[in-house]
């Protein structure tokens, strides 16, 4: 960390380093609640098409069709209800209990393109070319301050009552913090491209690995497809140059033929590694999305886990700024509770995933047969990860003694009032209760709606679609608990 300029720097409630799609639902979503809000990013403006994310899972469908975005997205994609690995192994998402039982396949450029959207209609300040150099805080301060630099080289400073970095694996707001990364780099000289195809694959979704090579292919629905590949015979930098013949022999290594491939409007090499941040929250930092943990791209689930960090923040954020919690540092503590030993869990599983993929010796393709065998004939082993990777079984730790539906993802729940994600669009709590129930006083705002039918459970759902409480019986005194908790 280091001081700052002398000069008074600007101030605003939130400063948030990185306009990927995590630092732009964090910056929409604070907005929309009022607080102040300016993002800073180092490129000079959003770029299309060179995007590496391409598949949006049903858990985070659900968060934007709580911010009225999932149908226009779905739109821009193909929605595929099953995955297919490695010839054997199917996993059927059309079993998924939400509205969206599927993968949806759109590039990363699109989810981005409806958030800044939504960013800049509720009045996120925007900074493009304009890079994080430093900052500072200190203990018992009210605020951190940034150190950035202009578009003209110049330098100023912005006070934040907090700051977000959502910058990236390479984050400058990470740095500057000097918190360690541990971990190690899985993959290398991984090849990467969108492209066209002379022939159409056989399934939607197509990959294969034979120890020594491995493949991926998805179509957009717009006639591009997104191509990966490995080879291990040919391990280059990141550097090195790459070009589209090297893909198209990996993907007849591994596929046995290269659809006929052409027309590749961008092609990058790069490597993956496996790393995690020891903890999102510094004073008034906190880090998401790849500025906190990154991961093998098996499974899709990199852009999605850092959306789901965006949605829990931000409400804790907003409520914080507010004045609408009664524990400010028990609630934002919580972020890293609730969400590290989710990225824990997403850095194991694509792991297992892409090592699944590079399997080579006969024990290791043997002990990948029987893994697929398992999870495609054993109805609990497949839904357990059908609900890991696309989100849907995500939970947090709940209260000793709480009831059992306190902490987790509640449905999009068909009330007299309408879909609860739709009531959730005001970035507020949500009451559930049975028929007649009075709305009671609450020190933060709230949607009171009522089941359809003679439930007498109550819920209390947080802005982020996870169950803060719940009760199976009328208790007015523990319900008052609840919303002042």
């Amino acid at each position: 960390m280091t001081t700052t300029p002398s000069t008074a720097p600007e101030t605003v409630d939130v400063l948030i380093v990185g306009a990927g799609p995590t630092g732009l639902l964090l910056a929409g979503d604070l907005a929309a609640q009022g607080v102040s809000v300016t993002l800073a990013e180092r490129r000079p403006h959003r770029t299309s098409n060179m995007t590496r994310a391409f598949a949006v899972h049903a858990r985070t469908l659900e968060l934007l069709d709580s911010r009225g975005l999932a149908d226009e997205l779905i739109k821009t994609g193909t929605p595929l209800s099953s995955l297919r690995f490695f010839g054997k192994l199917s996993l059927d998402l059309s079993r998924l209990h939400t509205r969206f039982p599927f993968v949806l396949i759109t590039p990363q450029y699109q989810v981005e393109r409806l958030l800044e959207r939504r960013a800049r209609t509720a009045g996120v300040h925007f900074r493009y070319d304009t890079e994080l150099t430093a900052l500072h805080q200190d203990a018992g301060s009210d605020s951190v301050t940034a150190e950035l630099r202009e578009p003209d080289g110049g330098r100023t400073a912005l006070a934040a009552r907090y700051l977000v970095g959502t910058d990236g694996m390479r984050s400058s707001v990470r740095q500057a913090l000097g918190l360690p990364f541990p971990g190690k780099s899985v993959i290398r000289s991984m090849v990467l491209a969108d492209v066209r195809l002379t022939e159409e694959p056989p399934g939607l979704l197509t990959v294969n690995g034979t120890g020594d090579a491995f493949a991926f292919i998805a179509p957009f629905g717009d006639g591009w497809y997104r191509v990966m590949g490995w080879d291990r015979a040919h391990q280059a930098a990141d550097s090195d140059p790459v070009d589209l013949e090297e893909l198209r022999e990996i993907s007849r290594l591994a596929l046995g033929t290269d659809y006929g491939m052409h027309d590749a409007r961008w092609i990058s090499r790069f490597h993956s590694d496996e790393r995690q941040v020891p903890s999102y929250r510094t004073g008034r930092v906190f880090l998401a999305g790849d500025a906190a943990h990154v991961h093998s791209p098996a499974g899709g689930q990199g852009m999605n886990t850092g959306l789901q960090d965006a949605a829990n923040l931000s409400w804790k954020l907003a409520a914080v700024l507010r004045g609408h919690s009664a524990d400010p540092e028990a609630l934002l503590d919580s972020y890293h509770a609730e969400r590290h030993p989710v990225g824990t869990r997403v850095l194991r599983s694509s792991g297992a995933l892409v090592r699944l993929a590079m399997a080579r010796t006969p024990l290791q393709r043997t002990v990948r047969t029987i893994a697929a065998k398992v999870l495609s004939a054993i109805r609990p082993a497949s839904d357990k990860a059908i609900g890991m990777v696309s989100g849907i079984s995500i939970a947090y730790p709940a209260p000793r003694g709480a009831h059992p539906l306190t902490a987790k993802r509640a449905p999009d729940l068909s009330l007299r009032e309408g879909r609860l994600h739709q009531l959730l669009r005001d970035g507020t709590f949500v009451l559930v209760t049975p028929g007649g129930a009075a709305t009671p006083a609450s020190p933060t705002p709230l949607v009171h709606a009522h089941w359809r039918g003679d439930r007498t459970t109550t819920l209390l759902v947080r802005p982020d679609g996870y169950i803060a409480w719940a009760s199976d019986h009328a208790d007015p005194a523990a319900l008052r608990a609840a919303l002042t908790r």
